[in-house]
Formats: C-alpha cells, sequence, structure tokens
C-alpha cells in the first residue's frame, strides 16, 4: 500500500474482540487505528470529521447500535466509509441503509475478521470507495427465483460473487484461473443483464446491491 495511511476507528464493547481488531490491523502496512473505544457514547466524543477514514462499527453495542452511530457519523462526515461488523446476520438492516448512506458500506461477520486477510481486505476496499460483503455469506448466497441475477450464466454469478467479496478484476481473475479480460467480458454481460448504466466504480457498487437485493442466504452450516 502506499500513499497516507488508512486511519480506523473501532467501536466494539467486547474487550477481547477491540483488542484483537486493534492487534490485526495496526500489524498492516497502510493502516492506522486512531480510536479503539467500547461504545456509542465513546465514538461520539472522539470520532472527529476528517479524522477517520473507516469506522469499524459492532452492530449490538450496550448503549445503541452500530448501525444508527454509522448514519450519524455520515451525516457529520460524508466522507467516512463504514464497515458494519455483526455476529448475527443483519443483511436486511444492511440493505435498508444504504439508502441514506453518504458512501456505501461494507458489512463483515466477526467469524470472518479473526482471518487478518478478509479484514485488511475489507478495511481498505471500503476506503477505497467499494462495497465489501462478508465472503462466508457472500458464498452461501444464491439468486432469488425470479430475479435478473437469476438470469446470469453460472460463470458470471461467480465473477459477481467476487466483485460482492470486493475483488478486483485480477483478484477475480486469479482467483477463477482465467485472465482478466473474461472477468470484463463478464462484467460487461452483467451490467447489461442488470440494466446497470454509469461508470465503472459505480456499476460495482452498483451490481454489489443488485447482488445483496436479489440473492438470498443461510447465516449457519
Amino acid at each position: 500500500m502506499v500513499g497516507s495511511p488508512v486511519r480506523v476507528g473501532i467501536v466494539e464493547d467486547e474487550a477481547l474482540m477491540r483488542d484483537m481488531l486493534v492487534e490485526r490491523l495496526t500489524a498492516q502496512e497502510g493502516i492506522r487505528v486512531v480510536h479503539a473505544v467500547p461504545g456509542v457514547t465513546e465514538a461520539r466524543l472522539v470520532f472527529a470529521p476528517g479524522a477517520v477514514d473507516v469506522a469499524l462499527l459492532d452492530v449490538n453495542l450496550p448503549d445503541g447500535n452500530g448501525v444508527a452511530l454509522g448514519v450519524q457519523l455520515q451525516r457529520q462526515d460524508p466522507h467516512i466509509a463504514i464497515v458494519l461488523l455483526s455476529s448475527e446476520d443483519v443483511m436486511g438492516l444492511f440493505t435498508t441503509v444504504q439508502e441514506e448512506a453518504s458512501r456505501p458500506w461494507s458489512y463483515l461477520s466477526k467469524r470472518s475478521s479473526f482471518t487478518p486477510d478478509v479484514l485488511t481486505h475489507a478495511v481498505v476496499a471500503t476506503a477505497a470507495g467499494h462495497v465489501v460483503l462478508d465472503p462466508y455469506l457472500v458464498q452461501r448466497s444464491e439468486p432469488r427465483a425470479g430475479s435478473a441475477i437469476a438470469d446470469l450464466t453460472p460463470a458470471q454469478f461467480g465473477v459477481l460473487r467476487l466483485v460482492a467479496e470486493g475483488l478486483s478484476n485480477q483478484a477475480a481473475a486469479e482467483r477463477l484461473g482465467i485472465n482478466t479480460r473474461s472477468v470484463e467480458s463478464h462484467l460487461k454481460s452483467i451490467y447489461q443483464r442488470l440494466g446497470i448504466d454509469g461508470d465503472g466504480s459505480n456499476r460495482r457498487v452498483a451490481a454489489v446491491l443488485s447482488f445483496l437485493e436479489q440473492t438470498g442466504r443461510s447465516w449457519r452450516n
């Protein structure tokens, strides 16, 4: 990673989980944890506009919830990016909040946040303006009957799944064992089938949100 470090603020009430997040992120080059607090009250005191690039927020907090806090933080600072953390499936709530977000949010389960690469990728990609969905849930997502996504080919749906995980075209190509041009071709077809216009980054976000809305998933094995 190059340039200025990604400044991260963490709001997590469980001390062990909070310490683990700080340790994992501090160990990564290009990421700096500037705040790590246990609740909404403390976050409101220290999260000054312009001081944090990414807020990593637990959904369930003792004095409120991370969703409402994220909405408030973005109202104060439209440039702050939000990554929700939860030990439960709150995909429905996560989808709803996107409608009023100044920047698209990302979502990571606490299960996945224990994996350093997944956690780091979610923070960095979200800071860059991408939507990242929890890979554990993405891989358990299936198209809803009658949806536009249900009309995608298996190859196209496989590419869309990886885009929903926040992977770049090159990373998706490497994961699938194909070349980047093939991924680009699949994405072009996906955008057409989903009726998505706009530039590259906006189309990727729109495609991920369509993935959320038009798929169902199981939280547990």
